[in-house]
């Protein structure tokens, strides 16, 4: 019985320092983990989320970009970091493709992480140098598919964005493209706009600017509706390939047992941040659109991790294709 009651002090006593703890978050800057190369599509997004999460905190927010693997390095890191709120990861969609393409992951994806809540679901855009012969979508399938083995496709490195829409479009196009990984978003698009390479398929928040300046040629969007940023440009499901449909969605995430209150005060602090008109417009600006307040809790963002790897895993395995 005295056991007993012990053990029941020392729970009520560890909740209480809990709460006490969360009470005082936070007490110095926060560290946000990008897993990516700066000025990328996530590290704008990022850079956005983090200075207005920073203001409502009352503390600043640096970005720390710890690029490679395809974002596993970064998630790594985080994941053997201290649990205390301090440091933070923002990670898109290769947190769950990431989890079949690396078969000897460094961490349990869905076990070695406390959930804060989505950002953002950015749009997708097909894409092909200035001088790319076809005119429209239809006649882009038609010559990808006729010169499918003389096609060059880029992308930032394997389980990065533009990899896995290039990887569902040769999956819905049914033609294996040569494929051209780079280290980084920055030199795929460098290349594309010198004619390097004919194809890529990545993030408005980094083909917005080169779309509306026609230094690419833009063929279609990969959301389910045209965007408003874009009205002229089909979805792929209007041009008869609808498996091609995918869009990069953004999430933060902390170290597997950092206290619920803490994730509770940075997921509020997000939803703030995603409200705000500035982070409306510049995220309107970049093709996107913040996630609701329900989007933006823990809750949400592990049902929406649980549901990608289920979602990703067949996609990569009938490719075949792996990081490891």
């Amino acid at each position: 019985m005295t056991y007993l009651r012990l053990a029941g002090l020392s729970v009520g006593a560890l909740c209480a320092a809990s709460a006490a703890f969360a009470q005082g978050y936070p007490e110095r800057q926060i560290t946000m983990v990008v897993p990516f190369a700066a000025g990328g599509p996530t590290d704008t997004v990022a850079r956005l989320v983090a200075e207005k999460m920073g203001t409502d905190l009352g503390t600043q927010i640096i970005i720390e970009n710890l690029g490679g693997a395809g974002g596993t390095l970064g998630a790594s890191q985080v994941a053997e970091a201290e649990a205390d709120g301090y440091t933070v990861l923002l990670h898109h969609i290769g947190m769950a493709t990431s989890e079949t393409l690396y078969r000897n992951l460094a961490y349990d994806t869905l076990n070695a992480f406390e959930y804060v809540g989505l950002v953002t679901e950015v749009p997708m855009t097909v894409l092909a140098r200035n001088d790319f012969e076809p005119a429209d979508m239809a006649a882009f399938i038609e010559y990808v598919k006729a010169n499918g083995d003389s096609l060059t496709l880029a992308n930032a490195g394997i389980g990065a964005a533009s990899h896995l829409c290039g990887m569902l479009l040769m999956q819905a196009l049914e033609v294996p493209l040569v494929t051209v990984p780079y280290k980084g978003t920055g030199p795929a698009m460098t290349d594309l706009l010198g004619g390097q390479v004919d194809i890529m398929c990545d993030q408005t928040t980094n083909t917005t600017k080169q779309i509306q300046g026609a230094t690419v040629k833009a063929y279609a969007v990969t959301t389910p509706e045209r965007l408003e940023l874009f009205p002229d440009l089909p979805t792929v499901a209007e041009a008869g390939i609808p498996a091609a449909e995918v869009s990069i969605w953004h999430g933060i995430y902390t170290p597997k047992g950092t206290p619920a209150e803490v994730n509770e005060a940075l997921s509020a602090s997000l939803q703030k941040a995603l409200a705000d008109p500035g982070i409306v417009k510049a995220f309107a600006d970049l093709g996107t659109t913040p996630s609701p307040a329900e989007d933006a809790t823990p809750a949400a963002l592990k049902e929406k991790l649980e549901t990608e790897i289920a979602r990703w895993k067949p996609v990569i395995e009938a490719a075949g294709v792996y990081a490891d």
